[in-house]
């Protein structure tokens, strides 16, 4: 239980920490935003299935999911993804990337999933290709 509890701050001293940044802002329920790129299309709605390219990692740098060397982005159902991307997604234009500092509980929170340890923040940069 001792070692659970260690991570879980361990992860919540770093988005302290990221929130800091002169760059980065907070859009709400401590999911942090930093614009790497900016675009200028239309942006998704919840109703919509966004086109990305993105890879996560955990703050030790652990990658636990990357479609960027494929060479075509990934379309997903807004609605069905987790929280953090239903909430960052829509501010998004076609042609931004975000790096977004994702709170466990946006995430995959006490739970964990394949390979993500629990109460574990995530770090995504995504890059919006296509809104359909």
């Amino acid at each position: 239980m001792a070692k659970v509890s260690q991570y879980k701050i361990k992860n919540e001293e770093f988005l302290q920490e990221v929130a800091k940044k002169e760059n980065v802002q907070n859009i709400g329920k401590g999911l942090l935003v930093e614009v790497l790129k900016e675009g200028s299309g239309v942006s998704p709605t919840s109703a919509n299935v966004v086109s990305v390219y993105y890879k996560g990692v955990t703050i030790d740098g652990h990658v636990f999911d990357d479609n960027t060397q494929q060479g075509y982005p990934d379309a997903f159902r807004l609605q069905e993804l987790i929280v953090a991307w239903q909430m960052a997604l829509p501010k998004m234009k076609v042609g931004d990337k975000w790096k977004i500092y994702v709170p466990a509980e946006l995430g995959y929170g006490s739970k964990g999933s394949n390979g993500i340890p629990r109460h574990s923040t995530l770090i995504f940069e995504i890059e919006l290709v296509n809104v359909n």
